[in-house]
Parts: C-alpha cells; sequence; structure tokens
C-alpha cells in the first residue's frame, strides 16, 4: 500500500485517535494484535470453497427468511446486520461482512482471503495465544467448487491445509468429489476428520471418530463432529455411495454425554449445519459450551448465545478467521472472547512459504483459468436468496446455446465470487461460481404443472420456518420464467402468477427446459439431442462471443410480503 492508502485505509477504519494513528501507520497489522485471554484458544476457518487466490465476494443483499426467523442470526444482511452487531458503515468490517456500500468499498480495501494470507493470519494468531494452546479448526466446505480445485482433484486445498496445520474438519461438498477421492485424500491429510453423523449405510457404524478429547492447560476438551445433515439430499446419491447422514438429534445427545462421562471440561461442536439449525439444536441439547458453525455462510461478529451455549459462526470464501479464547472452568467454559478477524490483503503480509506453494501449484494451469473470456461492464455477484447477476450470465449463456430453452435455471448454492465492473472475466472467475464435479447442462422437457410444483418444493425448503426442515441452499434462479413469491404463505402457496416469456403457465403444456449442478432433468423427459455439456464451458464460449456483458439486476420474481433489495 502506499502511504496515502493507508492513512485513507485507516480513518475509514475509525483510526482517529493521535497515537494508535501513528502506531498504525508504523505497523498496520497491530489490527490483528489481540491481548491474551483465558486458558485455550480456537481458530476457526469455513466454507473456503478452495478459493485459494485472493478475491471478491459481496454478502448476500437479500436473507428472506419466513416470519418465525426474520431479523435473527442466520437471516440478517445489509443495514440490518450492521445495526444489529454494531458495525459502522464504511468500516471494514462492513466491507467484510455486509453487502452495502460493496462496490465502492471493494475499491478501498481490495481484495480479500487467499490461502496465503488466511494461512499467514492463523500462524501469526497461533503464534501470538501460544501454540500449546491453540487448535486450528476447518468446518467443511473446504476442498471443493474452484478451479485449481477441479483440476487437481482437491489435492491442492489437502497440502494447503497440511501447511497451515489444522487439526479437525467436517465435510459436506467434499462428498462431491466421490467418496473413493474423500477417503483416498483424508489418508492424506494430516488433520483428523471428526464427525458422529457420517455412517455406514448398512450398519450405522461411524465412518469417522465422533469425537476427539484434548488436554490444554490444565482442562479437557471434547470437540465433536457434526457434518451436514443432508448430502444424500443436496447431490447425486453416487458421490456418497453406502454412506448415511442426517441430524441424528438423539446420537448427539448421546456422544455429548458420553463426553461428560468421561470428565471432559467442556464441549465443542465443530459443525456445518448452518446457524438456524444449529440455534434450533443448542436449545434441545444439553452439555454443549459452544459450538463453531459453518455452511450457510453468515458472519457472527459478536457470539450468540442460547441457554448454556455460545454459537459462532464463521462466513465464508476465506474471507476471515475466527479467534475464540476460551476461559476455562472445571465442567465448563466461564467466559470466552470471539472476535472475527478479516482476511484483509492490504494488511496482511502473506505467509512467503504459502505463497511459493500456491504459485507453483497455479503454474501448470495458468494458461487455462487466466485466459480472459470478457469484460463485465457491470457488478456481478452470486449471493442472494432468490436471484444474482452471475446466475443471469450463466442462464443467458445457456440460452444462447440452446435456442429452443424456454427457461433456464441456475442453482442456489452460495459459493462464488464477485466481478467488479470494469474488471475482466476469466476462466477462474467463472470456474468460482460454477465448479460442480457434476457440470452437465441438461435439456428436457416438463409439464407445466410440474414446473409450478418444483418452484414451490424449493420454496418449501427454502423458507421453512423449522430449521430442522431447511436442507441448504437458496432459491433456484430462473431465466425466461417470471413469478411472485409470497415467503410466509402456507405450503404450496408461495409461487404464484408465473409466466413464461410473458404469457401465464399453462399446466398442461410441455415447456423446454435446461438446468445444470442438480437433478431438475430427472423431474422430465430429455431431450436427447443434445449432449449434456459442463456449464463453465457454454458459459466460456457465450463471453468469448459477446466480448462485454452489462447485467444490472433485475430479477424476474417480485417478492409479496417481505422488502427486497436491489445492490447499489
Amino acid at each position: 500500500m502506499t502511504r496515502r492508502e493507508l492513512v485513507q485505509l485507516l480513518l475509514a477504519l475509525g483510526m482517529t485517535s493521535p497515537k494508535a494513528f501513528a502506531q498504525a501507520m508504523e505497523r498496520p497489522e497491530q489490527l490483528y494484535d489481540l491481548p491474551p485471554f483465558g486458558n485455550v484458544t480456537l481458530l476457526f476457518n469455513t466454507d473456503l470453497h478452495a478459493q485459494l487466490r485472493p478475491h471478491y465476494f459481496m454478502e448476500p443483499p437479500n436473507l428472506l427468511a419466513a416470519k418465525a426467523l426474520e431479523g435473527k442470526p442466520g437471516y440478517l444482511t445489509g443495514e440490518a446486520f450492521l445495526r444489529y452487531y454494531g458495525l459502522r458503515r464504511g468500516s471494514l468490517e462492513a466491507y467484510a461482512f455486509s453487502s452495502v456500500d460493496f462496490a465502492t468499498l471493494a475499491q478501498r480495501f481490495g481484495p480479500m482471503g487467499g490461502g496465503a494470507y488466511i494461512g499467514a493470519l492463523i500462524k501469526q494468531q497461533k503464534a501470538q495465544a501460544g501454540e500449546k494452546r491453540t487448535l486450528v479448526l476447518d468446518g467443511g466446505d473446504t476442498w471443493t467448487n474452484s478451479g485449481i480445485s477441479l483440476r487437481t482433484r482437491g489435492q491442492v486445498v489437502v497440502d494447503w491445509m497440511n501447511r497451515v496445520g489444522f487439526d479437525h474438519m467436517v465435510f459436506h461438498w467434499e462428498y462431491t468429489l466421490g467418496r473413493e477421492r474423500v477417503e483416498e485424500l483424508v489418508k492424506e491429510l494430516k488433520a483428523r476428520v471428526v464427525s458422529f453423523n457420517i455412517v455406514d449405510d448398512l450398519f450405522g457404524d461411524p465412518i469417522y471418530p465422533p469425537y476427539a478429547i484434548h488436554e490444554i492447560g490444565g482442562y479437557s476438551l471434547g470437540i465433536i463432529g457434526s457434518s451436514f445433515p443432508y448430502v444424500k439430499v443436496s447431490h447425486p446419491e453416487e458421490f456418497s455411495e453406502g454412506l448415511s447422514f442426517g441430524v441424528r438429534e438423539n446420537e448427539l445427545q448421546k456422544y455429548v454425554n458420553e463426553l461428560r462421562g468421561k470428565g471432559v471440561d467442556a464441549v465443542v461442536m465443530l459443525s456445518h449445519n448452518g446457524v438456524p439449525l444449529d440455534l434450533a439444536l443448542a436449545a434441545r441439547i444439553k452439555g454443549i459450551d459452544l459450538i463453531l458453525t459453518g455452511h450457510t455462510h453468515d458472519f457472527t461478529p459478536a457470539p450468540i448465545r442460547v441457554g448454556n451455549t455460545w454459537l459462532v459462526a464463521g462466513g465464508s470464501a476465506g474471507k476471515a478467521v475466527v479467534r475464540v479464547d476460551l476461559q476455562m472452568k472445571k465442567g465448563g467454559i466461564a467466559d470466552l472472547r470471539a472476535r472475527t478477524l478479516p482476511v484483509a490483503t492490504n494488511l496482511i503480509k502473506p505467509d512467503p512459504a504459502l505463497e511459493a506453494f500456491i504459485r507453483e501449484t497455479y503454474a501448470p494451469h495458468l494458461d487455462y483459468l487466466d485466459q480472459v473470456l470478457g469484460t463485465t461492464e457491470t457488478l456481478l455477484y452470486k449471493r442472494d436468496s432468490t436471484y444474482s447477476t452471475l446466475d443471469e450470465l450463466a442462464c443467458r449463456a445457456v440460452q444462447a446455446a440452446y435456442p429452443e430453452v424456454e427457461v433456464a435455471f441456475s442453482t442456489g448454492t452460495r459459493w462464488g465470487t464477485a466481478i467488479l465492473p470494469g474488471q475482466p472475466i476469466t476462466m477462474d472467475k467463472v470456474l468460482a461460481y460454477t465448479g460442480y464435479t457434476y457440470p452437465e447442462v441438461y435439456v428436457f422437457r416438463l409439464k407445466g404443472e410440474r414446473l409450478q410444483a418444483v418452484l414451490e418444493d424449493v420454496a418449501a425448503n427454502t423458507f421453512n420456518p423449522d430449521p430442522f426442515y431447511q436442507q441448504g441452499g437458496d432459491m433456484s434462479r430462473v431465466f425466461g420464467l417470471s413469478y411472485d413469491l409470497a415467503v410466509n404463505a402456507p405450503t404450496g402457496q408461495r409461487v404464484r402468477n408465473v409466466a413464461i416469456r410473458g404469457r401465464r403457465l399453462d399446466p398442461n403444456r410441455e415447456y423446454t427446459l435446461a438446468s445444470f449442478g442438480g437433478r431438475l432433468q430427472r423431474s422430465g423427459t430429455l431431450v436427447e439431442k443434445y449432449t449434456p455439456r459442463p456449464i463453465y464451458d457454454i458459459i466460456a464460449e457465450y463471453l468469448k462471443q459477446v466480448k462485454t456483458v452489462n447485467i444490472p439486476p433485475r430479477p424476474s420474481m417480485r417478492v409479496l410480503d417481505q422488502r427486497y433489495v436491489l445492490p447499489g
């Protein structure tokens, strides 16, 4: 950074005290200097989605929810998020944790994350807290969904984790590599997988140890792992053949009791359930002191308390490392301090060894990953409850490739990137939101009646007021189809006034649809003249053809019973 840029950054951070300002000018990394506290430190990273390069990622402008959940952690975004956690607009935290003024703040603060910067911050915090009293934990969704992960089948991320020094992890998207590949990588992983709810399909035995016990500073800490419960629902079954998952509430209580029976002082659950489900479990499971949760990509700048259980979420995309310092006592946690530390590449020096490793890893793939496909004139983003401009780009490409397609579907996954106005669109950035191991686009025919039912099913999952019945992801995105959404309507009545290309949906007519990254094509009849092709190849061809894209956010859906915000 230049001196002028550093001054602007420190002012944006609210650094106005002359003494503090002078110290920060000399050593800006002191913003990460944390006073020691307690007996045990946990460093938590989750939902990296294999993004080993610094990048931009905008938090969702909208997190629509049923009225019972609206305005609660897990459904806070934008201005409401800043108010809830007392964050100042224009600050580094506002940029990292919300969508407010994103494009402007991106220019000020720069890209976030990246393996060399995350690793540097983890190593710094570990040294600061004390290596012998620190555990480094990963919340899953780490090995897949980027270009470099696809090219190495997850190997590069496992190698990175080994170099950083993680102690434990849990799983979700990892299983889209296939069970055989996951088990190959586990043998190379130095971290120990803990997961009580990945069991053998036939006998019900846990595949991995359900928990681990650590003796730290004279206290005993139990770490119980909970992987994503709905792997079989979210992804094709063949990827996890022979395995079962599930919330398994009774078994979770059993293992917590077992840990307590072994005399542990505190129980920490390393979870990929997401904030809403884990808040519900915190109210029902007795004996868990702390939950570190991933999956829903939420940040909790301040910890949440449910009864005797603390909950802290770790966000996503490599944008932050969470440090939790525990003041232990016999039989529990007396107090804790949780800090969500943004991985700001303007403030953190990358770890030289990790930087060299990532550079060497990418080198054989640069011709492919860094090829420029086109340019964008508008902000391209992924995360939102119902719509994004990156999804619209994918759907436009599909309709250009298959002119007979009337409706194109894109998936409601939460991972991806953001591309700022004027930036080039590279293959790496396309793969950051289309990096599936099952990327094929299918063209198929479906009756209008069934299409309406599919939309209702997705809405019933996404907006269910009971977190135990939410099975992951946001609303599927659609292009060529418009509808009204009533979030709080009864099941089967949320999606209304469906129209295709301006004409009201005919329940008896067959429509030609296209989709990728899911199993929607199984609901209809495949159009056999089209050979399924990867979505990222179709987007690349489209971008090379149009060269420049201009996609202002214009959702084809309208929310009837909640406020819907467009970026900017």
